[in-house]
């Protein structure tokens, strides 16, 4: 069966340059991804510049609130990508579906400001935010809210192109954005020219802007390479909703685990919740490089399986794979060779003595948890989405026991709560990789 289309799989590049096809298709994602985070470093080391530990801790749990807030709807983006990945290799149309999911990310953002903006200080207080830190951070999320359609959009826009492969597009965007983010940070936090100094609240309007930019061109870009329309019937909105289902749950318990371990760090004080703030900024900055295997491999996999192809399918999990370890070695000497000089960037004065340990450990982590990351992503190609939420679940739910049982009072409290996380990257590796090798269950990339 794998040979049967052989002639016409052949067409597609991967079959004869495996390697070759994952890095060019995977460059222009991996330098989109380190774009997007960019936002956040740049808000950081800006808002670093301000007098005192606060500025800093409202930050991260502001930009842990919101994203918090968006990661629970992207399943918009996932699902869109592999479901156009399935019709780019079976040759269905895309239109429907990609019209369709951005139409339900418009509606879902003007719903989540109007749910979100009476519940900020309840939220900000969730996180750990007391005081000042509290009154800053719930500035900040009332700023983000106002770029909410746009994200979503941008999300559903960024999936459907890679569905059809086209990697360089999300790239121009995700550079756009933070080049207008970066120029209205440094006017907007600190007053130049004719604006007043805001602050953390100016970062947050910065971001705002310059994402609803890049929303409107990216549906430009879509509408000329896949096509829009109004007419949605047969798109597909009980598998979309099905997808999101999975991924509501899986996407809840992995932000429930991250907003907990942001609580008990800044319950142990400014200074570890600051600590904390720029590891995690980092990390999620150098987990995204990783990524960028795991969304090339998501196109590739719904690509071949779209043709009935399950032998090439296998394929693109083992090259990901590979390269997904070989990149986690190369960002682990990074971090460790990196660490003084991010200790500089981001981090206050004050929590440069808590910072060192759990940044280490967090670089140590990297060659195996990358492949956390290229599973997900190879799971998501192949539609195995409750598999991957109930892998989640056992997990999160595991770790979240522990981090309980962390004492607050402790002046290694961050060093814990990263031993904690690398724990549950690695359970979320585990999982991933049994479903391939051997294939247990009803595994759609087992070998065949």
């Amino acid at each position: 069966m794998p040979f049967e289309n052989k002639e016409k799989l052949s067409q597609h590049p991967f079959q004869e340059s495996p390697n070759l096809t994952l890095v060019r298709l995977a460059l222009p994602v991996l330098f989109s991804l380190i774009a997007e985070p960019l936002t956040g470093l740049a808000d950081t080391a800006f808002i670093a510049r301000l007098t005192g530990p606060e500025p800093v801790a409202a930050l991260g749990i502001g930009s842990v609130a919101f994203s918090s807030l968006f990661w629970v709807f992207a399943f918009l983006g996932i699902g869109t990508q592999t479901q156009v990945a399935r019709n780019e290799g079976g040759g269905g149309n895309s239109v429907k579906v990609t019209s369709l999911a951005s139409m339900v990310a418009l509606c879902l953002g003007f719903v989540l400001i109007a749910a979100s903006l009476p519940l900020l200080d309840t939220i900000a207080t969730l996180f750990g935010a007391y005081g000042v830190v509290n009154d800053l951070a719930c500035k900040y999320m009332a700023y983000r809210l106002l770029g909410a359609p746009a994200v979503l959009v941008s999300l559903v826009c960024f999936g459907a192109l890679r569905g059809v492969q086209d990697m360089r597009t999300p790239l121009l965007a995700a550079l756009g954005i933070n080049a207008i983010n970066f120029l209205l940070d440094w006017v907007l936090i600190f007053g130049n020219g004719p604006f007043p100094m805001m602050g953390v609240s100016g970062a947050a309007l910065a971001s705002s802007v310059s994402q609803w930019g890049g929303a409107l061109w990216l549906l430009l870009v879509v509408r000329k390479k896949i096509g829009l329309t109004w007419k949605f019937k047969g798109a597909g909105i009980v598998e979309l909703m099905q997808v999101g289902g999975d991924l509501f749950i899986r996407t809840g318990v992995l932000l429930f685990f991250f907003g907990l371990c942001t609580r008990v760090a800044n319950g142990a004080g400014a200074d570890q919740g600051a600590a904390y703030q720029a590891i995690r900024q980092f990390y999620i900055f150098s987990a995204l490089t990783l990524d960028a295997y795991a969304i090339t491999g998501q196109s590739l996999v719904g690509y071949f399986l779209g043709r009935g192809d399950t032998f090439f399918a296998h394929r693109v999990a083992v090259v990901v794979c590979r390269w997904s370890i070989v990149t986690g070695c190369v960002v682990c000497l990074a971090m460790l060779l990196g660490k003084d000089f991010v200790a500089w960037l981001l981090v206050p004065a004050t929590a440069v003595g808590v910072f060192g340990p759990a940044w280490s450990a967090a670089a140590l982590s990297m060659p195996l948890g990358s492949l956390s990351f290229a599973t997900d992503g190879l799971h998501w190609g192949s539609g195995d989405f409750r598999y991957l939420r109930n892998a989640m679940v056992i997990s999160s739910v595991l770790c979240v026991i522990i981090v309980f049982c962390v004492d607050a009072k402790s002046n290694d409290v961050v060093y814990y709560i990263w031993l904690v996380t690398i724990l549950w990257t690695l359970l979320r590796a585990g999982f991933g990789i049994v479903r391939i090798w051997p294939g247990v269950g009803d595994a759609p990339l087992s070998k065949a």
